[in-house]
């Protein structure tokens, strides 16, 4: 018998090889994909008028239908938009250190992370790395392949991706309501940026949603703490399958 499939989409300047940790722990039960976003990784850099559109039908054809999606931070927007708009590819949902309907504060902080972005890419890298991992006792060797990633990135394209993440969760949010499919909303409790509170409003906007904050973790849940993120996810998909 086929095993179910987990789609797993990755942040804003990372790229597949940030799911490892996660992967490694759901291949004896699922079909496991982790297509690189465009703009990312492998794929041709993303031009300056690049949308969130842009980026989830530029992973739609790689995706099975009925499959299990899972997206993180800019991951997550496009897996969001995917279950508006293509709701044939999604058996569920989850959302992974997820934005939702920021308010002025917090558009006004994410568009200044992009204006250091825009002015210092080696500066804002640093600060994101301290944001990520800063007292999470990551083996440094996870921390040294995010900053090569993030330093591997062409910068205008970047940029033009940041600026989706940045933005796209307005564009979403009025449509959320809409979408019917079973979802999870699962964030760290030190999140500084995608907050409990986010994950909590994100669970409150969509139909079928619950929200879970995983205790003293921070942004790169996947990371480090891939085996209670995968028991989460697994313990959801397991319910849906069951319901």
């Amino acid at each position: 018998m086929s095993k179910p499939t987990v789609v797993l989409l990755h942040g804003v300047g990372l790229d597949h090889t940030m799911w490892e940790p996660t992967a490694t722990l759901l291949t004896d039960r699922f079909t496991v994909l982790t297509p690189d976003l465009p703009g990312h990784g492998t794929r041709p850099p993303a031009d300056d008028k690049v949308t969130l559109a842009d980026l989830a039908d530029g992973v739609a054809d790689r995706i099975p239908a009925g499959s299990h999606l899972v997206g993180f931070s800019l991951g997550a927007l496009v897996a969001q938009h995917l279950a508006l708009h293509r709701p044939e590819l999604a058996a569920t949902l989850t959302s992974v250190s997820s934005v939702c309907r920021r308010t002025p504060e917090e558009r006004e902080a994410v568009l200044a992370r992009l204006g250091r972005a825009e002015s210092d890419f080696t500066a804002s890298t640093a600060a994101s790395l301290e944001r990520w991992y800063a007292g999470t006792g990551v083996d440094p060797h996870w921390v040294a392949r995010t900053e090569a990633t993030l330093r591997d990135n062409d910068v205008r394209s970047f940029l033009n991706c940041y600026r989706v993440f940045a933005t796209a969760d307005a564009e979403l949010g009025p449509d959320l309501a809409s979408i019917t499919t079973r979802a999870l909303a699962v964030t760290g409790e030190n999140d500084p940026g995608s907050t409990p509170e986010m994950t909590h409003r994100l669970a409150s906007a969509l139909p079928h949603c619950r929200a879970v904050v995983v205790p003293e973790a921070r942004h790169m849940l996947p990371v480090e703490r891939p085996e209670t993120f995968v028991d989460c996810l697994t313990t959801f998909i397991g319910e849906c399958a069951h319901a």
